[in-house]
């Protein structure tokens, strides 16, 4: 059985291992279910993820904007991100999480994903050939045990037309 740890023991080792990064040690990449697929986030450009809290829906937009979140006082627009892949909805668990986009992107923006996977040591990914066209996929990667993953350019991801253009 899996060890559970706090939110705050977890983001206290995200930010160890961040700094860590910045000193020259091994990246990692936070690693996220999202559908059937695996994605990994560059951890400089995720603010935080957390238990999804309640989501207020907004009115004439597309299936896959959730709503609005209120965050430590902090509004927060709600992509499921499954869904704007073109695959189905999160099913809400106790293991689905909001991943809140960067302060540095000023977007106000949260996915939501299934579950988090926590960090994947980047030096142990093999780098694959790109199958996915779409601008917001950084790189596409393979782990030991043959597992797919793309890496997220939240960047390029909250500047795209598509992810912009919620309404209907």
């Amino acid at each position: 059985m899996a060890q559970r740890i706090s939110l705050r023991d977890y983001q206290m080792e995200l930010a160890a291992r961040l700094r860590s990064r910045e000193s020259g040690a091994t990246a990692s990449k936070l690693a996220l279910q999202a559908g059937t697929g695996g994605w990994l986030v560059e951890l400089t450009e995720a603010s935080e993820i957390i238990p999804v809290p309640p989501i207020s829906p907004v009115a004439q937009t597309k299936a896959w904007f959730k709503g609005v979140a209120n965050v430590r006082g902090n509004l927060y627009s709600v992509v499921d991100f499954p869904a704007f892949l073109g695959g189905a909805p999160v099913v809400l668990t106790d293991q689905s999480r909001l991943l809140l986009i960067g302060q540095r992107f000023r977007t106000g923006a949260a996915l939501l994903v299934d579950r988090s996977l926590g960090l994947r040591n980047a030096a142990k990914l093999k780098p694959v050939e790109a199958k996915s066209p779409a601008v917001w996929v950084r790189a596409e990667y393979e782990d030991e045990d043959g597992r797919a993953w793309r890496e997220l350019d939240l960047g390029q991801l909250v500047q795209h037309e598509e992810f912009l253009n919620v309404g209907i």
